[in-house]
């Protein structure tokens, strides 16, 4: 199954069933939960992101201008936003140009998707925010 007919698959199941079940957000869609976070480092290798990003608290190789993925945040990434970040690099950039990162939407299958997310996810934490109360 291509990526392209994969995510028609989950959009016609999240217009359905709503999206209020997805994964760190309460408005996105969920990818399946079996995704596997070596195989989807596998992925990102076999893709060849690693030649342009670097992920935090990994052992692969660091690109020589790296675009930093991983890490902390101060609120958990959806799968809606990696995906999206992923299939349609550059949505919502205020710079409104071209993003140098090609689109994947015919270059994956739902599997490597899933992993790959499975695989980001597991490298961000979410900093804890100071406690200004006490």
């Amino acid at each position: 199954m291509t990526l392209r007919s994969g995510l028609l698959a989950i959009a016609a199941i999240a217009a359905c069933a709503g999206c209020n079940a997805g994964r760190h957000s309460r408005s996105a869609f969920r990818l399946p939960p079996d995704g596997d976070v070596d195989r989807g480092k596998a992925a990102f290798v076999a893709l060849g992101c690693q030649n342009c990003h670097e992920v935090t608290g990994t052992d692969l190789p660091r690109p020589a201008v790296p675009v930093l993925l991983g890490g902390a945040t101060d609120v958990r990434l959806s799968d809606a936003f990696l995906v999206t970040s992923i299939v349609n690099p550059g949505y919502g950039s205020s710079r409104h140009r071209e993003s140098r990162m090609p689109h994947y939407a015919d270059r994956m299958s739902v599997r490597q998707l899933t992993d790959v997310v499975a695989f980001l996810q597991s490298s961000y934490y979410v900093r804890r925010q100071p406690d200004i109360y006490h």
